[in-house]
């Protein structure tokens, strides 16, 4: 099989890439290398594959791209909450114009086999019990109550604690931030191309992915980066609320397994719409577990609890991801504490390689 990836020289990637050429499939990597993501590296990302440096907004470059592509793995994108609003139209632009490009490019070449890099961040909060209504909705978080530093989401109906419970993919999504909103803008356009041309696609709705090569602390990293940049300057990692957040912590590796299984089942099926998987390790943590054991297994300060907050940040978003266990017979290999054992001193993207210094 013959796969494009896009983004192919990043963190997911590049992962993705190196698992697709060992199971002898030939993957094209198609990548911007925006110094801002790879940092020093983006003049030699490591890849044992062709590379075509473009951004997916190209259309000619797409175009030329997909001559001979079996299936595609798009995982370019730009991630995280970004520095304030002023950055949704980059965000919009990336990822949902990129996305767009790349579809109707695909329409045109009778490329019909898609995996997309999806994210559990569309759901917004989790999924909540109430002692009295059962299953609730809460809505965002007021200012005033995180102000006081009242974190926890309560019973729209009567106030009452909630208890956290796994997302299944059937749970409404109600994105909170822009990039959020991008994201699942993007599984609309890609259901819209799956009808219109036959396609199959499957979007693997990704939880907190760490692990090697991480890009460092720029705005637009994930919370295990912001730690682990931390502690290489020895700097405690800064734990934002109280730090009993929940998340499941997903490892590079395992994400890259499931986009190759992913890909096999698209190019498996005949005309087979769109489907979501959730895709985290099924073993949810709290922020301040996370932070804590990349501290020890680091040897660097404990963790610091500000209770600080970021406004498009949710409280409890854990999924149950039986589905792509089930149907896919994924399975993840790395376990919490071995995972953060080697993420804790492993480089990251912007790090100095001679140093392992940011």
């Amino acid at each position: 099989m013959r796969v494009l990836v896009t983004g192919g020289a990043g963190f997911i990637g590049s992962e993705i890439v190196r698992i697709l050429t060992s199971a002898g499939h030939q993957a094209v990597v198609f990548d911007a290398l925006l110094p801002s993501v790879h940092g020093a590296a983006a003049g030699s990302a490591d890849c044992d594959a062709g590379r075509i440096i473009a951004d997916v907004r190209d259309r000619e470059a797409v175009d030329r791209a997909l001559r001979g592509i079996d299936a595609v793995c798009h995982q370019a994108a730009m991630v995280g909450l970004g520095s304030d609003f002023a950055d949704a139209p980059e965000y919009v632009g990336c990822n949902d114009l990129g996305t767009a490009v790349l579809l109707a490019a695909m329409a045109d070449a009778g490329v019909r086999s898609l995996v997309l890099a999806g994210s559990m961040v569309v759901y917004g909060e989790g999924r909540y019990e109430c002692p009295l209504h059962g299953t609730v909705r809460p809505g965002p978080r007021t200012v005033a109550d995180l102000d006081a530093g009242r974190f926890e989401p309560r019973c729209p109906c009567c106030g009452a604690e909630l208890a956290p419970r796994l997302v299944t993919e059937e749970a409404p999504t109600d994105p909170r931030n822009v990039y959020a909103a991008t994201k699942l803008a993007q599984e609309h356009l890609t259901a819209a191309w799956a009808r219109a041309t036959g396609g199959s696609a499957v979007s693997l709705r990704y939880h907190n992915v760490y692990g090697p090569g991480m890009p460092r602390d720029t705005p637009y990293a994930g919370v295990a980066s912001f730690f682990r940049s931390a502690l290489a300057r020895g700097e405690a990692p800064r734990v934002f609320e109280d730090g009993c957040q929940r998340r499941d912590f997903v490892h590079v590796r395992d994400v890259a397994a499931a986009n190759a299984l992913a890909l096999e089942a698209v190019r498996g099926h005949g005309p087979g719409g769109f489907t979501v998987y959730n895709t985290g390790s099924g073993d949810p943590r709290t922020i301040g577990e996370m932070a804590s054991a990349l501290a020890s297994a680091h040897g660097g300060p404990a963790p610091e609890v500000t209770g600080e907050y970021r406004l498009g940040d949710v409280r409890h978003v854990t999924a149950d991801s039986r589905r792509l266990r089930d149907e896919l017979g994924w399975k993840p290999q790395h376990g919490f504490a071995e995972g953060m054992a080697e993420f804790a001193t492993a480089p990251l993207r912007g790090m100095r390689p001679d140093t392992g210094r940011l």
